[in-house]
């Protein structure tokens, strides 16, 4: 895999000749042969050797035209098999990242598959050089592992304006990874194995919405993983007029003051106890408070000022001033303005000098700074080193104008409201009684706190026995809690436990 890799395509309208250079970075790549490598890995005690294939799949149109009509995109999958498995009884669990805009290089090579990058288990960035390392806690033992590049992420691309459109909105999304996985198997021969799928954050939208869109397409998963769970956008996005994220919030607030020393009394004894104080005034008091606006007494407005100051450990004036609305990026820049820090989003364990100005603004997240380096370095010089793939133009792990483009609207053009995947995967659950949900959440996690996750899994709509089939785990490290060790370690153990 030695030639040139096609630029994002720009997203102004091309000419005819940049119509047809789209077209033809495509086909080039639906042409190229697949990089491979053979290696091993010892896991459960066991020396498991494994095969490793990257290529590109196309994204092929559904509906009437399907059959005639050109690919509307090259996806670059990466596989890891097992040598000599029986493709009938070894399972197949496909993953991607999020984002949207994400590569999948965070699950590859950070919980899932054979190799790791090694990073600090407290959030802080690690000097170079940056490598990896065999991973003893990789999911290999449990499947095949096949991770996804959605379309404009690492280096997907699609064949035209019309298709990039399409592709960058929710539904276009869950459609194109649908055809990917669908044509995947098919040239794999694999429609007899156990069939996952494993997503990460905004993965975890799109993981929702696919259990259903395969079900639909006749491919009955055995199990779903959700890590950092956004299946309902209401849930995580503060805007106007929406006061669900200041409740859902507040806990992982208090979990994270707690660890920062920003708590005094009983929530300061450990995090348990600042969690339960957290939770406890949301459901008896602080829900009610915020439905309640200008109609709240002096009095009570007052005393609930005075609970979420000691609960965020944030001055009691800016609890006020904010009307007792504390939003994600005011935490972010105001819980430990004192000490002139910024704190994480993604792992709030972190924290990184604030400017000399004190910017209400926070400029980056020093929760994935850590961390962004280190994987990009790493796994490029694995495509290059091990694969062979040493495609000149850039590998996007994070494509911002991807995720700036993004349709977050469902359905038709006139559907209101957020961006939710929840009812898929409820509708999914109760169309397939064989079907399994591990969710994973990191309790330092402020980009999708476990709080939110409780609440959005508890919304699921389906009885009590279908729910009993969805479970729950939580960690001690951030929105990638598998860059701590022991959580790495306890993920899998949960997993095993899950699959058993």
């Amino acid at each position: 895999m030695a030639d040139a890799a096609p630029a994002t395509p720009s997203p102004s309208t091309p000419d005819k000749d940049a119509a047809k250079r789209l077209k033809d970075q495509v086909d080039k790549l639906l042409a190229r042969p697949a990089a491979e490598s053979i290696a091993s890995v010892t896991l459960g005690g066991r020396v498991l050797d494994y095969r490793v294939h990257a290529a590109f799949m196309p994204v092929m149109p559904g509906g009437l035209a399907g059959g005639a009509a050109e690919p509307e995109a090259a996806v670059m999958t990466t596989a890891y098999l097992l040598q000599g498995a029986d493709a009938a009884t070894r399972p197949l669990c496909f993953a991607f990242n999020g984002g949207p805009g994400s590569a999948s290089i965070w699950l590859q090579f950070g919980a899932l598959g054979p190799k790791r990058v090694v990073v600090p288990d407290d959030g802080t960035m690690p000097l170079p050089p940056y490598r990896l390392e065999d991973n003893p806690h990789s999911w290999f033992e449990h499947f095949d592992l096949v991770f996804i590049d959605p379309p404009h992420t690492g280096w997907s691309v699609t064949s035209s304006e019309d298709a990039r459109k399409k592709l960058l909105s929710v539904d276009g999304d869950i459609e194109a990874l649908a055809e990917v996985m669908r044509a995947w198997m098919t040239r794999h021969q694999r429609w007899g194995s156990p069939l996952y799928l494993a997503g990460e954050s905004y993965g975890t939208t799109r993981g929702a919405g696919l259990a259903d869109k395969m079900q639909s397409q006749g491919a009955v998963l055995s199990g779903v993983i959700l890590v950092s769970c956004a299946m309902d956008l209401q849930s995580l996005v503060f805007a106007p007029a929406n006061d669900l994220p200041y409740g859902l919030f507040l806990p992982a607030f208090a979990n994270v003051a707690q660890f920062h020393g920003l708590l005094s009394g009983p929530p300061a004894a450990s995090p348990e106890a600042a969690r339960a104080a957290a939770e406890a005034f949301v459901h008896d008091d602080y829900v009610a408070a915020l439905h309640a606006g200008a109609r709240l007494s002096e009095k009570r407005r007052s005393a609930i000022a005075k609970r979420v100051a000691e609960l965020t450990g944030l001055p009691r004036v800016l609890v006020e001033e904010q009307n007792l609305r504390i939003g994600d990026h005011t935490y972010f820049t105001e819980a430990l303005r004192a000490r002139g820090q910024v704190l994480g989003r993604l792992d709030a364990r972190a924290a990184a000098p604030a400017a000399a100005s004190r910017a209400i603004e926070m400029e980056f997240d020093p929760g994935i700074e850590a961390i962004a380096g280190p994987y990009t370095m790493a796994a490029l010089a694995y495509y290059r080193g091990t694969l062979g793939i040493d495609f000149e133009h850039r590998y996007e792990v994070l494509n911002s104008e991807a995720h700036k483009a993004w349709k977050w609207q469902r359905g038709t053009d006139n559907e209101m409201g957020f961006c939710s995947t929840s009812p898929d995967l409820a509708r999914a659950l109760r169309r397939n009684p064989h079907l399994k949900v591990l969710a994973a959440s990191g309790r330092y996690d402020l980009g999708t706190p476990y709080s939110a996750s409780d609440w959005s899994l508890a919304q699921l709509n389906a009885p009590a026995d279908v729910l009993a089939r969805v479970t729950h785990r939580y960690y001690d490290a951030g929105h990638m809690m598998y860059t701590r060790q022991a959580d790495l370690q306890q993920l899998k153990s949960d997993l095993g436990a899950w699959l058993a």
